[in-house]
């Protein structure tokens, strides 16, 4: 697919773009351009197309009021970031699983396919027009977020017959914010984040809406994150807000939730499957209770728990406030066995360490 490329006339200034580098946070600066394509259906035995394939300014999206996405929701979108390496070259991490997971994720919200290819370029030409907002600092990355929007003007509730697909940027320091250590984490009883035959398995903005209200549940308890439960299921363990969950217990195995069709697959999670294999972990994807839980970090079965995904990476969870009651100890050091995983996982995503698998793709 071939893009135009239309650079914007007010592009932030050096002094400005260096300001928000030296503390970039995350999600609050974006980019000077974002990349666009644009769906149509076909007519009735004809295929839709896209076309229009184009970088142009970043700036706000002319919608009618009654596009779809804004009265049903169809829309779905992804996360992945660009590391600068130490000679200078923008690379980023497993892009064709991204490409991948927005397809499963358009099929079940009834919209277009994108060509993987053509989703790889789209990120590697915003990348190519904005790569001075690539930050090199220890943990930084520009975050990519490709999205899909129905954009058609109908009500009637049916799939939409015109799409937009966009890719915006924002450069990204540390998820949580200063250093890394373990965060605690709510769970929440009150608010299930999927149900069986739903969209648990799509990444799609309304699973993330409805988690938002146990999320300010879990910030008024003090807490990072909330973790969602499956409570037809004995309280099985399905995932946080954002993010999947690990287990590290004793005699070297790794067990975390197996998908369901409740549980995002991400990418992050196959990749530390793969690595702990690689050091000769045991790994089972199996149904964890709450119980499970709090029995085994009482009699050491289970000796490190951490959450992760494309933002946050790995993150140690230090404590499990259910209630009244709490599971695991707030002040417990981040462990040994999730922080190798960690420094390993950054180190292939930055270029420090060798890429064994073949999951970089270079972008600039």
């Amino acid at each position: 697919m071939e893009f135009t490329e239309e650079l914007s006339q007010q592009r932030k200034s050096d002094q400005e773009r260096a300001a928000v580098l030296a503390n970039p946070g995350f999600g609050d600066f974006f980019t000077d351009h974002t990349a666009v394509i644009d769906w149509t259906a076909g007519t009735e035995g004809v295929s839709g197309t896209w076309a229009n394939a184009r970088i142009e300014p970043y700036g706000p999206i002319a919608l009618d009021p009654a596009a779809s996405v804004l009265h049903y929701g169809q829309e779905i979108f992804e996360g992945l970031k660009a590391y600068r390496h130490a000679d200078g070259t923008v690379w980023t991490f497993r892009p064709y699983a991204n490409a991948a997971r927005l397809n499963r994720s358009a099929e079940r919200l009834a919209l277009p396919q994108l060509d993987e290819g053509a989703f790889v370029e789209s990120l590697r030409r915003i990348v190519q027009a904005d790569i001075d907002w690539v930050p090199s600092g220890d943990g930084e990355a520009l975050y990519l977020r490709p999205f899909m929007i129905a954009t058609e003007a109908f009500l009637g509730v049916r799939a939409a017959r015109e799409v937009s697909y966009r890719v915006i940027a924002s450069p990204a320091g540390n998820y949580f914010g200063g250093e890394l250590k373990p965060v605690g984490i709510w769970v929440s009883h009150n608010y299930a984040r999927a149900g069986r035959g739903g969209t648990g398995a799509a990444k799609c903005g309304g699973n993330y809406a409805a988690s938002l209200i146990a999320q300010l549940e879990a910030e008024e308890n003090g807490c990072k994150q909330v973790l969602f439960l499956d409570p037809f299921n004995n309280e099985a363990v399905e995932e946080l807000g954002g993010m999947n969950v690990f287990f590290v217990m004793k005699n070297n195995k790794l067990v975390t939730p197996r998908l369901t069709g409740t549980i995002l697959e991400g990418i992050t999670r196959s990749s530390i499957i793969q690595l702990a294999q690689d050091r000769g972990m045991e790994v089972e994807e199996r149904t964890i209770t709450l119980g499970e839980w709090r029995e085994g970090i009482a009699n050491g079965e289970i000796q490190e728990v951490f959450a992760c995904g494309t933002a946050a990476v790995i993150t140690p969870i230090g404590v499990l406030k259910n209630g009244s009651e709490q599971i695991g100890d707030p002040e417990a050091p981040a462990g040994e066995v999730t922080m190798a995983l960690r420094t390993e996982l950054l180190g292939i995503q930055t270029g420090v360490v060798s890429d064994r698998h073949g999951w970089l793709e270079q972008l600039a």
